[in-house]
Formats: structure tokens, sequence, C-alpha cells
């Protein structure tokens, strides 16, 4: 009996030692989401986090929030995103609109993941009937009221889209650079 005792307790023993393959692959989920948490939030930025976010205003009268009409010429530089922010970046530079290229980019891959043709068909403004269109996910009447002279009126449009969301973020919070969630 003393002998089949310390068989079992050695048994019992090894086990708590050795983890299960379950216990594994567990331990290595863990420890991958854990790695790319700290990889998400150790990513530099310059944005600050706004300490509060107001609704988005009423549609507002257009003339009161539009850059100045003043016809745009900028150099293509891709059909692509970054082709997209760069297009922008010249617009806003011309039309005085704040905004980098880092601030836009990172909220261009979290509102759409860089599909222009991204909508929104769950959220509160898809509810009331104004779904989340495009790169920035721009609701019809704040893109009317802050589209940027020069640029196309289709919100579908990737450089319109952007850089009429800039001039919204510009507005309401300084800059496409202090926006760090839904805006």
């Amino acid at each position: 009996m003393l002998k089949n005792t310390n068989i079992r307790a050695r048994a019992r023993a090894l086990t708590k030692i050795r983890p299960t393959r379950t216990q594994k692959l567990s331990t290595a989920g863990v420890a991958a989401l854990g790695c790319c948490a700290i990889a998400l939030s150790a990513a530099p930025s310059q944005a600050q986090t706004p300490t509060h976010q107001a609704p988005a205003p009423a549609a507002a009268p257009a003339a009161v929030h539009q850059a100045a009409a003043k016809p745009t010429a900028v150099k293509a530089s891709g059909n692509n995103l970054d082709g997209w922010i760069r297009q922008s970046l010249a617009i806003m530079k011309q039309k005085g609109i704040p905004g980098s290229y880092s601030g836009i980019y990172r909220n261009v891959m979290r509102e759409s993941a860089g599909n222009p043709a991204a909508i929104n068909n769950w959220d509160i403004n898809a509810q009331n009937g104004i779904p989340s269109k495009g790169l920035l996910q721009v609701i019809d009447p704040t893109f009317r009221a802050y589209h940027v002279a020069g640029t196309s009126w289709n919100i579908y449009d990737p450089v319109a889209n952007i850089t009429a969301a800039c001039n919204y973020a510009g507005h309401r919070y300084g800059s496409m650079d202090n926006v760090n969630s839904a805006y």
C-alpha cells in the first residue's frame, strides 16, 4: 500500500509540473494577446486625448464651416491609402486645416481599415438613417457641412472624405491628431 501511495503522489506531482496541451495553448494565446496589447499601447502618438468629447453637432450651415472656395490644384500621389492621405494633406495645407499623416492614418485604420467603401450599418447613426461612410466614417450631414472646396462631393471619394473629416476634427477637436476614438 505504501508503494502504491508513493506512485500516486509522484503522478500528482508530475501532473502539477507538466502543463497539458490545452494549458500550453491557453498560455500561448494569452501571451500573444498581451504582446499585441503592449505593441498597440506603446505605439508612438503625437495626439492628446481630449478630456471631453461632445456629440456631433446638428447639421450646421455649410458656409460657416467650409474652407475658402479657392480652386485646388494638387498633384495626384497614387490611388492607394498613402496617396489619398498625401493628397488630402496637400489640400489641407492650402486651406489651413490642421492634421498630420500619422493622425490621419491612425484614424483611418481604426474607422475603416483603409476601405474607402466602408459603411457602418449598425451604430446609432445608422439606426437614425444616416450611416457613417468612407475611410473616416463620416455621416452625410457632417460631410456636407465640412466639405472642402476643390474636392469631390462624393462622400466615398477618399480624398474628399479625409479632407472633410479633418476639417470637422479641426473645428471640433483642434486637429485629427487629437482624435483617439470614434468622433
